[in-house]
């Protein structure tokens, strides 16, 4: 029968599945174009699956929303003794297809796959596979990048900064001073004097440690320290350094090979700024119409915080000046005014909706063809903190900041079960849960999105906006675990500044500590060596593997303590084995891992043959990732 398992250590085993993703080994186009013809692959075990019952594979489409069954074909080049793989051939006649296959065998076999895996039963189309057809397609070079995300004033002091008078609102540190937590006025004002020349003079810090994208969090003038209170989006804060320092830093860091993300809101502007001072200042003024402003003078704002007034998209003048203006915000600072090689969007969730209005697919989408028109591989990320599925068809942002579908199941799985910390304001504090429904909570997000989407989302263990990971869990080596599964799962990977070096914090703001450099370059007593050698060394195993970085995702194994995942490219084969304590042995049939027995130990260890098993072991928080060149058809 179609879905029989072997016996298999205690938790969820998925080696004898069948498997499909949207990966190069299993999609023959990453971005067709509409009309065009893909081919795909369905890989279904057979020694130990009771595959060689099934006699029939067809895949389901909904071309113009009716369903039609598309016959596969068993592909004789790619199958093996141990796994046979059939073919077939769709056409992409939407600019989105949904597609999953559906497998037949014996008198009463009957079982769908989608993307959250085999199901002997019929399941809703949301999970279904996708083949978007877009234009302009996303960017390649994200699918190689790992983001480095710096907030300008914690992370380096230039010599100019001594120089510079600060503003009224403002409130001194000294570098070594403590994040200012007595109250939410307190801690926006609190300025240590971190600018832009200063992020340039330590570049070499992210070259060393193998990341090729800085992103940094708002530079627009402001009245906090966190700038998501811009009062002009025409010009850099000179606190910062001004128009001229961030084009200092964008050609300093493309000299070393470093794109440059910049942060851009638009939910919101400040009440400081110039649109909304206008708006206020005359109902007759084009501006009134970008805010949402009652007759009274009472008007939305962010979270209802009066600083940060919500902006109208219903209004084409709005949109005209952030995105459809070769010189408004998005097109200037990608061209030659700053230099930048894409955005982060803060708050895209909310952006664009507000009571009966819901134009967020429409400004994702401006905001994607007015980036990509002036730098053709500019990449759009938007922040989302929850379920982004539903907001990203394919069209609009490029990807997510993956909090619901990485961040929050990472969480759960490492936080310290005596001190579990809050989660971007949920009122229940974070549970501790077993790997199985970590497993099932990742793949339930992923499965919801296209390819090219989750590939071009941020996985992150932590951002500005949350605790340190170093916070977060009991045991130091747990920071090499989250390490592990950053670095090695599909998606951009981004870690905050300092993370690489055990920066500690509890909350988001407390989290915004200075980076402790001296004049040497760094403090030893506050640089955690063995964490940075661990970050430098996940960083460069996932920049030489193919399969870590572009290869697809196939879980293996998940138990309480232990994670088990295949990531496969046409000529490697990564296999990820995450522990975040001791657990028994794992042994996974080699049979159906081919090419497994040449593999090669890249970080850790823990993996060796016995007889046709792959055995995986731990005796303590640890992460193993092994390669191999497959044979057969994988």
């Amino acid at each position: 029968m179609i879905g029989a398992t072997p016996q298999a250590p205690a938790g969820d085993c998925w080696i004898t599945h069948p498997h499909h993703d949207g990966s190069p080994l299993y999609v023959s186009e990453a971005a067709p174009l509409l009309g065009a013809e893909v081919t795909v692959w369905l890989r279904v075990p057979t020694a130990l699956v009771g595959g060689s019952d099934v006699d029939a594979v067809h895949v389901r489409i909904v071309p113009d929303a009716e369903a039609r069954f598309v016959p596969a074909v068993v592909d004789a080049d790619r199958s093996t003794p141990a796994e046979t793989w059939w073919r077939a051939t769709l056409t992409c006649h939407n600019p989105v297809t949904n597609y999953r296959w559906i497998l037949t065998g014996g008198p009463t076999a009957y079982a769908w796959v989608n993307g959250t895996g085999l199901h002997l039963r019929d399941v809703p189309d949301s999970a279904d596979f996708r083949l978007v057809t877009f234009e302009p397609s996303a960017p390649d070079w994200p699918l190689d990048a790992v983001v480095y995300q710096v907030f300008p004033d914690r992370f380096a002091r230039s010599a100019a900064a001594d120089t510079r008078a600060l503003p009224d609102w403002a409130r001194p540190a000294g570098w070594d001073d403590p994040v200012d937590l007595s109250s939410p006025t307190a801690v926006g004002r609190q300025v240590y004097g971190g600018d832009l020349d200063g992020i340039a003079d330590h570049l070499d810090h992210l070259v060393d440690l193998g990341v090729d994208v800085l992103y940094l969090t708002p530079f627009f003038p402001a009245r906090s320290n966190h700038r998501y209170d811009a009062t002009s989006f025409d010009a850099v804060d000179p606190l910062l350094g001004g128009d001229d320092a961030l084009r200092r830093l964008t050609a300093a860091a493309h000299a070393h090979g470093i794109r440059v993300l910049g942060d851009f809101t638009t939910n919101h502007t400040g009440a400081g700024h110039a649109w909304f001072r206008a708006a206020l200042a005359d109902p007759a003024a084009p501006e009134r119409a970008f805010y949402f402003i009652e007759d009274d003078g009472r008007y939305a704002a962010w979270l209802g915080i009066p600083s940060l007034p919500k902006l109208d998209h219903a209004s084409p003048e709005l949109r005209r000046r952030m995105f459809h203006d070769e010189h408004g915000v998005v097109r200037k600072w990608l061209g030659p005014d700053g230099g930048l090689d894409g955005w982060r969007v803060d708050v895209a969730n909310m952006t664009g909706r507000y009571g009966g209005q819901d134009l967020n697919h429409e400004v994702a989408r401006e905001m994607r063809v007015a980036s990509v028109a002036a730098r053709a591989d500019a990449l759009v990320v938007g922040e989302h903190t929850h379920d982004y599925t539903t907001d990203l068809p394919g069209d609009g942002w490029h990807g997510v900041m993956n909090y619901a579908g990485f961040t929050r199941p990472v969480w759960t799985w490492l936080t310290r079960p005596e001190d579990p910390p809050e989660f971007l304001g949920q009122p229940v504090r974070v549970p501790r849960l077993g790997g199985e429904l970590v497993a099932e909570t990742m793949r339930d997000f992923s499965a919801r999105v296209a390819w090219s989407v989750l590939t071009r989302s941020f996985t992150l263990v932590g951002s500005h906006d949350t605790s340190r990971v170093r916070s977060l869990v009991a045991d130091d080596r747990l920071v090499v675990v989250a390490a592990g599964l950053l670095f090695t799962m599909p998606g951009i990977p981004m870690l905050t500044y300092g993370d690489e070096i055990g920066l500690t914090g509890h909350s988001g703001e407390d989290g915004r500590r200075p980076m402790p450099w001296d004049a040497a370059g760094r403090d030893p007593a506050r640089w955690d060596e063995r964490l940075h050698t661990a970050y430098r060394s996940l960083i460069g195993v996932r920049r030489e593997s193919v399969a870590l970085r572009r290869g697809g995702m196939r879980w293996l194994y998940a138990g309480r303590d232990a994670l088990v995942y295949l990531r496969e490219a046409p000529g490697e084969t990564a296999l990820v084995h995450i522990a975040r304590d001791a657990h028994p042995p794992i042994t996974l049939d080699a049979r159906l891992l081919p090419g497994s027995a040449a593999a090669l130990a890249r970080f850790g260890g823990g993996a060796h043959r016995v007889g046709d098993g792959l055995r995986l072991e731990a005796s303590a928080p640890s992460v193993g990732i092994h390669t191999w060149v497959p044979t057969g058809g994988g």
